[in-house]
């Protein structure tokens, strides 16, 4: 019987990609005015230089193992996060961020130093003005939220993670429990971090469904701790050698497994 569905946060209930990407856009558009640059051409130079700019750091091993991704360097501050690694990633990012804006810019053949500064701090606050959650969101978790535990479980950094919920206020109340990697001091596919999930709900891993987008951290990570898996899909990405225990391309496909899975395991 399925007593809880652990949901990943980001690009399963809120649409972070489209968030990013509006925030990317807005702000090239700043560049287009001042320079008639090409605004995709600029992000496109941007989004490269930030990934190179990234891996460089010393601190970057440990943003691969928590799962904080370059474009979240963009925009978060880490300075709630009680950890040598995001102290120091706190020290770093506002100069990675100019830095990041800077080079693209000179990518794109235009030498301001201080208008890369101005793009970097603009760039953040159009990522918060843009929280984007997927429709179905809050009519999933609403028909769920009576009949099964629901726990977080997400990759990143708690004051950033924090700072995505706080945005969109209406998801917190749904949950009992929300596991951030970067407090637990591992991230998705450790399996570690799914048996700590298993503890605070008091279940076994076949009383338990994991939802996520991403194969490599959620679908992985629940097979690594015997939780049966629900990839959802949304843009039709081939499968990789990770297989989930199913594949939905819209969140509302959740109610037909869940219904198959109890009636399967009551019999």
């Amino acid at each position: 019987m399925i007593k809880a569905v652990f949901f990943d946060l980001d690009d399963t209930l809120l649409w972070d990609e489209k968030s990013v990407q509006a925030a990317f856009s807005t702000t090239c558009k700043l560049a287009q005015e001042r320079y008639q640059v090409d605004p995709a051409k600029l992000e496109s130079a941007v989004r490269e230089q930030a990934r190179e700019l990234y891996s460089s750091y010393s601190f970057y091993p440990f943003t691969q193992q928590i799962g904080i991704n370059p474009f979240e360097g963009l925009w978060g501050d880490f300075l709630d996060d009680d950890d040598d690694n995001f102290r120091e990633m706190s020290e770093v990012v506002p100069t990675y961020r100019k830095d990041a804006w800077t080079n693209g810019l000179q990518a794109v053949g235009i030498d301001d130093e201080d208008f890369g500064q101005e793009l970097a701090e603009r760039f953040p606050q159009e990522r918060r003005k843009h929280p984007f959650l997927y429709e179905e969101s809050f009519h999933v978790l609403e028909q769920l939220v009576d009949q099964y535990k629901l726990l977080l479980l997400t990759n990143g950094s708690p004051s950033l993670q924090k700072t995505k919920l706080a945005l969109t206020p209406e998801l917190d109340p749904y949950f009992e429990h929300i596991v951030i990697s970067g407090a637990f001091g591992i991230g998705k596919p450790d399996k570690s971090i799914f048996e700590h999930a298993l503890k605070l709900v008091s279940l076994s891993p076949d009383e338990v469904l994991m939802v996520g987008d991403n194969l490599m951290t959620d679908i992985l990570g629940a097979s690594r701790a015997g939780i049966k898996s629900v990839w959802v899909n949304k843009n039709n990405k081939p499968q990789s050698e990770v297989e989930p225990t199913y594949e939905i391309q819209h969140l509302e496909e959740i109610y037909p497994i869940l219904e198959r899975l109890n009636q399967e395991q009551s019999v």
